[in-house]
């Protein structure tokens, strides 16, 4: 077959399984538009062929973070065809589409951290107990490491190394990482440790999770949205925990490289946005305080 599609996917040892799916359904869709207006093999496929295709998506009502999505999954798909022989030039170099609907990640404000990590409602402000303790756990280590919810859930106790706080994280494509612990990380899961998880875990003892749920079973990203649904003052997700770690990092002066290997990105560009937001934020602070902004 002259695409050779299933060669590009066993090419992408980098990534997950459900990203590598994604590449899949991405550059088949593009095949069969191809195919459909006579373009028969990867080096028939000009800029203006893509361009094309782009515009086609968009006349069609693809979500604009759906097009972006499919022109990077057609870059990479062509820079391999490049570099492996099935083309001569890549058609897909400056080929460019708008990420997303230009909103930017939401990060959470000052009172919504205050209220999910140190003074919580009325209703839980009283509460003690093993389900307290791992909730605190949870939310400090959400923040405080900037972890993924897959990421967090697949913790064991021995991912720790608590005299040096830092946490070893399993991330996308499974490349492991170190991750430093904020103090109140550390003394929040220590907590957890010695005095609610022994409780919650009595029913699945060879349970080697970090996290367990009321019944004793690891922790899934659906507990952990409940979790935080429970804590917080304002509709938000566990993503926003990992936007406003990335966006307060850069905000203090941290290098963007930096932050790109804290979050496990692969491409620089994933942490670029977080420039956009940090710099969004200085422009309202300084339009807010600054006597003549």
């Amino acid at each position: 077959m002259p695409w050779k599609i299933n060669s590009f996917l066993k090419s992408l040892i980098s990534v997950s399984d459900a990203t590598t799916a994604v590449y899949k359904r991405d550059v088949n869709a593009f095949m069969k538009w191809s195919l459909e207006n006579e373009l028969h093999r990867p080096k028939d496929i000009t800029r203006r062929h893509l361009r094309y295709y782009l515009a086609w998506l968009q006349e069609n009502s693809y979500a604009r973070r759906t097009i972006a999505r499919k022109a990077s999954a057609l870059r990479r798909y062509f820079q391999w065809a490049q570099r492996t022989g099935v083309i001569s030039t890549d058609p897909s170099i400056e080929i460019q589409a708008t990420l997303g609907d230009g909103r930017l990640p939401r990060v959470l404000k000052k009172q919504e951290i205050k209220v999910l990590l140190d003074t919580p409602r009325a209703s839980i402000v009283d509460e003690t107990g093993p389900r307290r303790l791992r909730d605190d756990a949870v939310l400090e280590l959400l923040y405080g490491s900037g972890l993924r919810v897959s990421e967090l859930c697949s913790l064991t106790i021995k991912s720790f190394d608590f005299q040096r706080k830092l946490v070893r994280v399993l991330g996308k494509g499974n490349k492991e990482r170190l991750v430093p612990l904020s103090q109140k990380s550390v003394r929040a899961i220590k907590a957890w440790l010695s005095e609610g998880r022994i409780e919650l875990s009595q029913e699945s003892k060879s349970n080697s999770s970090l996290f367990v749920n009321l019944r004793g079973n690891s922790l899934t990203p659906r507990d952990v949205r409940r979790i935080i649904d429970r804590r917080a003052s304002a509709p938000t997700n566990p993503h926003a925990f990992r936007h406003t770690y990335a966006t307060h990092l850069l905000d203090g002066g941290a290098d963007l490289r930096e932050v790109q290997e804290l979050l496990g990105h692969a491409d620089l560009s994933s942490t670029q946005i977080y420039t956009h937001v940090s710099k969004e934020r200085l422009k309202k602070v300084h339009k807010e305080t600054h006597p003549r902004a």
